[in-house]
C-alpha cells in the first residue's frame, strides 16, 4: 500500500465552461487553479443527472448526491428518480404509511396537508409528485387537501413562482367537486420559511411552524396576490419572498389541526430535517411550538436513517454499501473531514452514504467549524480560512491516511445571485487551495481537487424576452478534477464522473475496490 496520505479537496459549486456568461470561476483571479490545470494531470468530469444517479441528463447535480458519488465509487438511484419509480410503480401508494395517511383522513374527516418546495427543479422536490400525492389522496377518499407552497427561485429562474403557483392551482381546480377539495394555504420564499439545514437558524423553522401551522402572518386571498404584492414592496426575488398565509373572511383556509395527515413531499434531505423534527420530537428544545397538533406526520424518504427522523416516510432511501471510509476503516487507514457548518454533513453524513454515525470512533474524526448565520454574500470568504487551518494542523500531525475537506464558497454564495461576491468567493477558495498544495508538497501528500457540481460558472441566464436575468440554481456543467503528486502519473481519457473519484483514491493508495466500484481514472 502506498503509504502518502491523501488529501482531496472539494470546491463546491465551482463547475468548468468555457462559455462567457455569468461565469465568476472564469471571471475570478485563479492563479493556484490555473497553475495546477496547466502543469498537473487533470480530467473534466460529469456532476450531474445519470452520473450521479439522477432520472435524465437534465437534471442538474446537488452536493447531497454529489458527495454520496464521491464517497461511494458507484451509482446509485437518487432523489426524484427514486421517487419517479416509487409513482410509477405503484408502490408509494400502496405503503403502509400512505395507507395510514389516507385512512386516518377519511375516518376522521379530516385534511391531509403537503409541505415542500413548489417547482420542477428536480433537486429538493417535484411539482409532478405533488400531483400525484393529490390525485391518489382524492382517490383513497380524503376531501380536503391543503397545500403549504414553499417558493423556489434557486433551482429554478429566480422569478419563475407564478408559473408553479397557476400550475398546481389549475391542477387542483380540475380536481377539486363536491366531494373533494384542494387549494394553498400557506407559504413563503425557501430561504425565508421552513427550509433551514444543519440547525443554523431555527428561526426560519419556526417562521414556518407558525405560517403553516397555526395560520399566523399576513394573510392574502391568493397566492398570486402574495407573491405580487411582495415581489412591488420588498424587491426581492422568489427565493427570499416573506411568509404568507391565505385566508377567507379573515380566517386561514389551512390551518393544522389535530386529526390531521401531513406529508414533507420534499426528497432532498438536508432541509427537510429541521421542520421533520419539529413535527416528530415530542421533546423538541429548539423554539416554543405552541399548540403541537395531534397528527401522522411523513416524509417523501426518511431523511436521517440513523436517527430515524422521520419515523415515517414514503419511499426508501438508497442503501448506500461499500464506500470509501468502509474500504479505508477495512485497511486500519485513519480519516480526518472537515468543512463548515453549512457542508459539514456532506462530508461526513452523505459522503459516508447517509449514515450519521462513523464507522469506526477510532479512525474517523470529523470536524465542524460553525458558519455565519448572515447572508454569505455579505462575507463571500466564508470560513475558508479556517477550514484550511484545520486541514494543514491534519497533514501536519501526521495521524490521517486520507483527509477531505468542502469549501462551501462557491455554492453558497453562488445561490445569491450576487455576482461580484461570488468572484470574491472562488478567489478566496483559490487562496487557500493555495496554503493547502504548500502543505502537502512540504509534508510529502497527495492532493486531488474536484467539486460536487456547478454553480458559481454559470449565474446568467437569457429570460423568455431574451433579457439577462440571475441564475440562482446550479449548473449542469461537469467539474475539474486535478491530481497533484510528486511522483508522474497519467489520467485515463474517457468519460468519468464523480463516483469515479472514491476508485481514483484507492488506485493511488494502492487498495483493493470493491468489485461494484466504478475504475479508477489513472492510467498507470
Amino acid at each position: 500500500m502506498n503509504k502518502k496520505p491523501v488529501v482531496l479537496v472539494v470546491m463546491d459549486g465551482v463547475g468548468k465552461t468555457e462559455k462567457d456568461l455569468g461565469n465568476m470561476v472564469m471571471h475570478a483571479h485563479t492563479p493556484t487553479l490555473d497553475e495546477m490545470i496547466a502543469t498537473c494531470p487533470n480530467n473534466v468530469i460529469q456532476a450531474h443527472g445519470t452520473a450521479v444517479g439522477l432520472p435524465s441528463d437534465d437534471d442538474m447535480g446537488n452536493s447531497e448526491v454529489g458527495h454520496n458519488a464521491l464517497g461511494c465509487g458507484q451509482i446509485y438511484a437518487q432523489g426524484a428518480k427514486l421517487v419517479n419509480e416509487s409513482i410509477e410503480s405503484g408502490s408509494l401508494f400502496a405503503s403502509a404509511v400512505w395507507q395510514e395517511l389516507t385512512g386516518r383522513c377519511v375516518e376522521k374527516a379530516s385534511t391531509m396537508h403537503f409541505i415542500g418546495l413548489l417547482s420542477d427543479g428536480n433537486v429538493h422536490s417535484n411539482i409532478s409528485h405533488l400531483k400525484a400525492l393529490i390525485e391518489n389522496a382524492k382517490v383513497q377518499g380524503v376531501k380536503n387537501v391543503r397545500v403549504h407552497a414553499l417558493i423556489d427561485g434557486r433551482d429554478v429562474p429566480a422569478t419563475s413562482a407564478l408559473q408553479y403557483i397557476d400550475d398546481i392551482e389549475a391542477f387542483m381546480a380540475s380536481l377539486n367537486d363536491d366531494t373533494f377539495h384542494a387549494c394553498i394555504a400557506s407559504g413563503g420564499g425557501r430561504m425565508k420559511v421552513t427550509m433551514d439545514r444543519y440547525q443554523a437558524n431555527w428561526n426560519m423553522v419556526k417562521l414556518g411552524w407558525e405560517t403553516h401551522v397555526h395560520g399566523e402572518g399576513r394573510q392574502f386571498s391568493s397566492a398570486r396576490e402574495a407573491v405580487e404584492t411582495y415581489r412591488a414592496e420588498e424587491n426581492v426575488i422568489d427565493q427570499d419572498l416573506p411568509a404568507f398565509v391565505i385566508a377567507k373572511d379573515g380566517k386561514p383556509v389551512g390551518t393544522i389541526e389535530d386529526g390531521d395527515s401531513v406529508v414533507l413531499y420534499n426528497f432532498r434531505g438536508d432541509r427537510a430535517l429541521e421542520i421533520s423534527m419539529a413535527f416528530d420530537h415530542a421533546d423538541f428544545p429548539y423554539f416554543d411550538r405552541g399548540r403541537k397538533p395531534d397528527v401522522l406526520f411523513a416524509g417523501m424518504l426518511q431523511y436521517d436513517g440513523d436517527l430515524k427522523l422521520p419515523e415515517r416516510f414514503l419511499v426508501s432511501p438508497p442503501a448506500i454499501r461499500n464506500t470509501l471510509s468502509e474500504v479505508l476503516v477495512a485497511a486500519g487507514i485513519p480519516q480526518y473531514a472537515v468543512s463548515e457548518t453549512q457542508k459539514y454533513g456532506h462530508v461526513t453524513y452523505f459522503w459516508n452514504g447517509n449514515r450519521s454515525e462513523k464507522f469506526s470512533e477510532e479512525l474517523e474524526t470529523f470536524e465542524e467549524i460553525p458558519s455565519d448565520v448572515r447572508s454569505f454574500d455579505e462575507a463571500p470568504w466564508m470560513k475558508a480560512a479556517e477550514v484550511t487551518d484545520k486541514v494543514i494542523e491534519a497533514i501536519e500531525s501526521k495521524k490521517y491516511g486520507f483527509i477531505r475537506c468542502n469549501y462551501p464558497n462557491g455554492d453558497m454564495v453562488g445561490h445569491t445571485g450576487n455576482m461580484d461576491a461570488t468572484r470574491i468567493a472562488v478567489e478566496s477558495v483559490d487562496l487557500e487551495l493555495r496554503r493547502v498544495w504548500n502543505a502537502c508538497k512540504a509534508n510529502g501528500c497527495i492532493l486531488m481537487v474536484t467539486a460536487d457540481h456547478g454553480n458559481a460558472d454559470e449565474m446568467l441566464q437569457k429570460g423568455k424576452k431574451g433579457d439577462m436575468q440571475p441564475k440562482t440554481a446550479h449548473s449542469l456543467n461537469p467539474v475539474p478534477f486535478i491530481l497533484w503528486d510528486d511522483e508522474p502519473h497519467t489520467l485515463k481519457e474517457g468519460a468519468f464522473g464523480l463516483g469515479n473519484v472514491a476508485p481514483t483514491v484507492a488506485q493511488i493508495m494502492g487498495l483493493t475496490a470493491p468489485e461494484c466500484w466504478l475504475p479508477g481514472m489513472l492510467a498507470d
